[in-house]
């Protein structure tokens, strides 16, 4: 147990050092990419740091298992530099049974991920990309899914737009039925109601048809100057790939809120496979980090006299981005449907947990 606590806190203290330096340079990278991308706009520095941190915890969360094999490398090469490991064999403990500790705390760290770090991102994601709709558009743009239907809010200099839809004839989100239009003046005040049988996006403008168009100024009738209009257009600066963005970005999502967002997105007509996938793939993360782990210690569970250990590290690494890369084409391949759900979110890990299992165990016996 002491020994395991021992190996514990090496793991930990690697992994945490590593962290640190990747977020730095994160944050200077990224900060520079958010001076470039608003230079226009002449936001101040304070501003600019807002919005890089407001991005970290994505970049982060992405970069785990990557934070997790390089802790890994960084512990087993320095104990086999300091003949740990052979301390350790010799008192009887094989080096499988010494990934003990350093698989249990990954686990942890997954787990952690996705009950705290997932929503924290879901929070952060959604205010970064709202703020740089705002300072990009001058208004900001959103869209969200319920029981009652699809909200989706539009803005512009001249302010701003509230559309609710019942539903949608397709997955895009292109052709709405059920449709009310409400638009407010920049100060707040609302100043048109339209209700619409159906609303179509094309080319810059919602297309309504069959339309009646309610005025809300203070000294008019609604009823009373109500307008009538077969076909009608109202103007967007929402477009075909932002609602599609909207729709696809499943970071923005909190693990606990998927559940209920899938449900009403099955009501409203659109797909749900994309958030199906994401999250199982979520779920999934902590056995994926566990094969992270086992993955670096396959190739730098060994002794330096042996030589070799540049070579070992270059081979894990790559072994680990290519382990990332099969299980990001096997989500791919689960939201296009070419695969099942299950299969595509959970055999990538499983499968590199026995493949480094499978190296472990012909190093340990040969």
């Amino acid at each position: 147990m002491i020994l395991d606590r021992y190996f514990a806190r090496r793991f930990m203290q690697s992994f945490l050092v590593i962290g640190g330096i990747f977020l730095t340079l994160l944050i200077l990278i990224d900060l520079v990419e958010q001076s470039r991308r608003f230079n226009s706009e002449g936001l101040s520095f304070g501003t600019l740091l807002h919005l890089t941190l407001l991005n970290s915890p994505a970049a982060i969360s992405e970069m785990l298992p990557l934070l997790v094999i390089l802790a890994t490398i960084a512990l087993f090469i320095g104990l086999a530099r300091n003949s740990e490991l052979v301390v350790t064999r010799a008192i009887g403990r094989s080096g499988i049974r010494a990934l003990l500790a350093p698989v249990t705390l990954a686990l942890v760290i997954g787990m952690l991920a996705v009950a705290l770090l997932n929503p924290i991102t879901a929070a952060t994601s959604e205010e970064f990309r709202r703020l740089s709709d705002t300072y990009k558009n001058k208004g900001s743009s959103a869209l969200s899914i319920t029981s009652e239907g699809l909200w989706l809010r539009q803005g512009s200099a001249s302010g701003q737009s509230v559309i609710h839809a019942r539903g949608t004839t397709n997955a895009d989100g292109l052709e709405l039925t059920g449709v009310t239009i409400v638009t407010f003046s920049p100060d707040g005040k609302p100043t048109q109601q339209i209700n619409a049988g159906r609303a179509q996006l094309s080319n810059g403008s919602w297309i309504l048809r069959n339309a009646k168009v309610w005025s809300l100024a203070d000294d008019v009738n609604p009823e009373a100057e109500a307008e009538t209009h077969r076909r009608i257009e109202i103007p967007t600066t929402l477009t075909r790939q932002r609602i599609l963005d909207t729709l696809g970005q499943q970071d923005s999502v909190s693990v606990y809120d998927l559940p209920q967002l899938i449900r009403d997105l099955r009501e409203a007509g659109f797909s749900t496979k994309q958030y199906e996938v994401w999250l199982q793939v979520q779920l999934a993360r902590p056995f994926f980090l566990v094969a992270m782990v086992m993955i670096g210690a396959a190739f730098t569970m060994r002794h330096v006299r042996f030589g070799g250990t540049g070579v070992a590290v270059l081979s894990a690494v790559l072994l680990g981005f290519s382990i990332y890369f099969v299980r990001n084409f096997a989500q791919i391949l689960g939201e296009n449907g070419q695969l099942p759900i299950f299969v595509a979110a959970w055999a990538p890990p499983l499968a590199a947990i026995l493949l480094s299992l499978g190296l472990l165990l012909h190093a340990e016996d040969g």
